[in-house]
């Protein structure tokens, strides 16, 4: 009989990782390790961690992600996969967090300094910081009341390059928007 992995309880404890949807066949043959009282279903691999939950984010004490497929589903419940190299440590403290904004889907979203993807363009900052910025962001691609004082020929050149800035400096965003009166 196969033996059934399972990780340390506690390393899961202030992570943060990204999770990528996949078919819910993936899962097919494996058995439930961990049923949580929010309704949220583990299942543990040599490899990684399945998890089939309706909710993503902040989980007690860590942030976890949902990077969904392509093809949009209608269902709440997903299942998401994350191999154990992608959990990465979370604090409060420290600056662990840069920003990353696809201009085309018009969507910003965070990541951490230990992603092989860092380049180390972006400004790492806190937990608190970024989600200050990403608020910022997200207003700048939702709305359009902000750019009524702007002289402008193109909403989305100008809403890039104040996100740049943004993400690649430490300047405010007022400070941002006056470079560009």
């Amino acid at each position: 009989m196969e033996k059934i992995f399972r990780p340390n309880p506690n390393s899961f404890k202030n992570t943060f990782c990204v999770f990528h949807e996949v078919s819910i066949d993936s899962i097919l043959g494996l058995k439930i390790q961990f049923d949580s009282k929010s309704g949220s279903k583990y299942y543990y691999t040599i490899q990684g961690m399945y998890r089939l939950s309706n909710h993503w984010g902040r989980l007690a004490n860590s942030k976890w992600r949902l990077e969904p497929l392509e093809s949009v589903t209608d269902s709440k419940i997903k299942l998401g996969f994350a191999s154990w190299d992608t959990f990465y440590p979370d604090n409060a403290l420290e600056e662990l967090y840069y920003l990353e904004a696809d201009y085309k889907k018009k969507i910003v979203n965070y990541q951490h300094k230990n992603n092989p993807n860092y380049d180390n363009k972006a400004v790492l900052r806190t937990s608190f910081e970024t989600t200050k910025r990403i608020k910022q962001a997200r207003n700048l691609f939702n709305l359009t009341s902000w750019a009524k004082y702007f002289d402008y020929e193109d909403l989305d050149v100008l809403r890039q390059k104040i996100i740049d800035q943004l993400i690649f400096t430490n300047k405010p965003l007022e400070d941002i928007k006056k470079d560009f009166f």
